[in-house]
């Protein structure tokens, strides 16, 4: 597989992303956006930590300057940023939740953030 194509599908998958976070008046398909993005992010990192343990297959230890680079380092930064996206998905559905028992809505466009005399109504 050439070695663009992967960049080329993040950067759809983040601008869709992008487009789901600004666009969407719902607050659970923003949330969704927002897993889009990071899921982006992922796909760069396996595909950069990739392409560069292959570029680095014939280098010789010895031009790494006594600092080999670490195998499947961008795997692991992805494993990372999974467990950041479910903690993401736990807290903010834990808010919508709430916030749905309240006002039986989760349009974000009636959210009141600066009026808490509002918000306590």
């Amino acid at each position: 597989m050439h070695a663009v194509i992967p960049y080329v599908i993040a950067a759809l998958l983040f601008g869709l992303g992008v487009y789901g976070v600004l666009r969407r008046r719902n607050a659970i398909l923003v949330l969704m956006a927002v897993e889009l993005m990071l899921n982006a992010v992922n796909l760069i990192l396996v595909a950069a930590d990739a392409s560069v343990t292959n570029t680095l297959a014939g280098v010789q230890p010895e031009a790494w300057a006594n600092v080999p680079p670490e195998p499947r380092a961008g795997a692991v930064f992805a494993l990372f940023i999974i467990v950041l996206a479910a903690a993401e998905v736990g807290v903010g559905l834990a808010i919508v939740l709430q916030y749905y028992r309240l006002r039986r809505a989760v349009v974000l466009d009636e959210i009141a953030l600066d009026d808490p005399e509002q918000a306590a109504s």
